[in-house]
């Protein structure tokens, strides 16, 4: 089974996106037995609240089913756990590592698996749901693809 943790600041915008997404996905393609996926967040600010009005609402725009979560933070326990800790953007990335206590190898962005240093924007700032949705499906379809290679 292949263990993916996808983690943004607050874990209700970004990393909830990209976890319902790519559950979507693998279950469309028929593996959805072949994965375990959540998300998390490198912060405590938002814990125990639910996905942001503006992912569910993108993602029942674009028909795909939102996962039941509520915010958790990401711990040390997860770097043990997950094969693949995917970060939305630098700033994510440097705090996984943080968290890691510098045990880096599992730690990416997302969208570097699409060959690309680029961050995928915070919508709680930029309000562009859209565009994040767009990021995501990039980074997240150049996942899958890295993973079956």
């Amino acid at each position: 089974m292949i263990k993916v943790l996808f983690i943004c600041h607050g874990n209700i915008c970004r990393s909830t996106m990209a976890e319902s997404l790519f559950t979507h996905m693998v279950k469309e393609a028929g593996r959805e037995e072949e994965f375990l996926i959540a998300s998390a967040g490198t912060s405590r600010e938002e814990i125990g609240n639910p996905p942001h009005r503006g992912t569910v609402k993108k993602l029942k725009e674009m028909g795909v089913p939102v996962v039941p979560h509520r915010a958790v933070q990401m711990t040390a326990k997860d770097v043990e756990e997950y094969d693949y800790l995917i970060g939305m953007d630098r700033f994510n990335l440097r705090n996984m590592e943080r968290i890691a206590d510098g045990k880096k190898e599992k730690l990416r962005t997302l969208l570097s698996f699409a060959g690309s240093e680029e961050d995928i924007a915070d919508p709680w700032y930029t309000g562009d749901f859209d565009r994040t949705y767009e990021d995501i499906q990039k980074g997240l379809q150049a996942f899958l693809k890295t993973i079956e290679e």
